[in-house]
């Protein structure tokens, strides 16, 4: 079974959402059911893998016993630097061994939805170093690492938000606008997912697949709207599917095509990885930058801080280079578009202006759809091509 994917899938969700409806008409507790709906969704999609259960559960229980045993440790050693460092790694050790495993083609701790559940993992840590979460609640942590609509590819949920949703018991009618609202979200990521990115697939391996300028401009835009309604497809509908079992999972898309920037772009499109990635990566760096005096200029500094964000934003993707391509590709352009804002008198002149405003978007769309083609892996066999 393939989540969000098959036939059999939304069968066995039409019929396991029932009892969590009747749960939250009836203004009762639905994450217990939540947590049984999970396991059974995760044992149809990777049952026939003994080996992915395996990892899976190793996984759960490494990172379990870190964010416990990290708790008590931070609170002895008050921020204790080089610990915090190891339980970092610890926590991200896991994902970087799929990731380099990969390389060979060996599935090592390959199993459905680790880079999803490794950023959870590491945020907890995080806030714990932080100060912000003083206790974890075991049951809470697994269903927030697990929870079957965000498995795979997010939305990336925080735990503090989570727990909210978890304590909290909608009245029976904030609970049927939650449902409503939720079956919406998942008409239309049906209709985003298997109509419209399916119609833009047709057109990019029909159309897309030669090598001349016209099939390679029809492969990118055709590529890069295939990516976003398919990805956003599955968003509104794990969404949506959240929704019926209690959970406000946010937003991921917010129409990325009319950003006029791309540092609004990156505020748009799959928000919740940008703002994790904001939130964890850059911002540190930008506040160890300032303390240690790395750079002079606030720009440099901010320009370091992008260009390093969104290369690991590429590796996190995989290791291939067409992933560090597309991070790199996109931090040299938010690097540019933070100078160019702040330093260029043609900017600050014209920002407000209707043609300037269009002219912004034009430019953004096209330097978006090729980070698309670079993110394809086809720009570097066409460069391969040509060379």
């Amino acid at each position: 079974m393939n989540l969000f994917s098959d036939f059999n899938f939304f069968a066995c969700l039409v019929l396991i959402s029932i009892p969590a409806i009747i749960l939250g008409i009836s203004e009762r507790q639905i994450k217990y059911y939540g947590m049984t709906a999970t396991l059974f969704f995760i044992w149809m999609a990777m049952g026939s893998n003994l080996q992915a259960l395996a990892y899976l559960g190793a996984y759960c229980l490494l990172e379990f016993l870190l964010v416990i045993t990290f708790v008590r440790l931070n609170k002895r050693f008050k921020r204790n630097q080089i610990l915090y460092l190891i339980y970092i790694i610890a926590a991200i050790s896991p994902l970087a061994i799929t990731k380099i495993a990969g390389l060979y083609d060996l599935k090592v701790f390959a199993f459905l939805g680790i880079s999803y559940m490794t950023f959870k993992s590491v945020q907890i840590i995080i806030e714990i170093f932080d100060g912000i979460i003083q206790q974890i609640n075991p049951f809470d942590f697994m269903y927030l690492l697990l929870f079957f609509p965000t498995l795979t590819s997010g939305p990336i949920d925080r735990s503090r938000r989570f727990k909210v949703d978890l304590e909290q018991i909608p009245s029976k009618s904030e609970y049927l606008e939650l449902l409503g609202q939720g079956l919406f979200k998942i008409c239309l990521g049906i209709v985003y997912k298997m109509i419209i990115a399916t119609a833009f697939y047709q057109l990019e391996i029909r159309l897309g697949m030669g090598w001349d300028i016209t099939s390679t401009l029809i492969y990118m835009y055709s590529y890069g709207f295939y990516l976003f309604f398919d990805f956003a497809g599955y968003s509104l509908m794990a969404i949506g599917v959240s929704y019926i079992f209690g959970i406000r999972t946010p937003e991921n898309f917010n129409k990325p095509f009319i950003s006029k920037d791309i540092i609004e772009f990156w505020d748009r499109w799959h928000i919740t990885l940008s703002h994790w990635f904001r939130d964890f990566i850059f911002s540190r760096i930008m506040m160890r930058a300032i303390k240690g005096s790395w750079f002079k200029g606030k720009l440099t500094r901010a320009s370091f801080g992008f260009i390093i964000n969104m290369t690991v934003m590429g590796v996190w993707h995989g290791l291939s280079m067409q992933y560090i391509l597309y991070g790199l590709y996109h931090g040299i352009l938010l690097s540019f578009t933070e100078m160019y804002q702040k330093k260029f008198k043609l900017h600050k002149k014209y920002k407000k202006e209707k043609w300037y405003k269009l002219l912004c978007w034009f430019i953004t769309f096209n330097l978006i759809m090729f980070g698309f083609f670079i993110f394809s892996g086809r720009f570097n066999v066409l460069v391969e091509r040509v060379l």
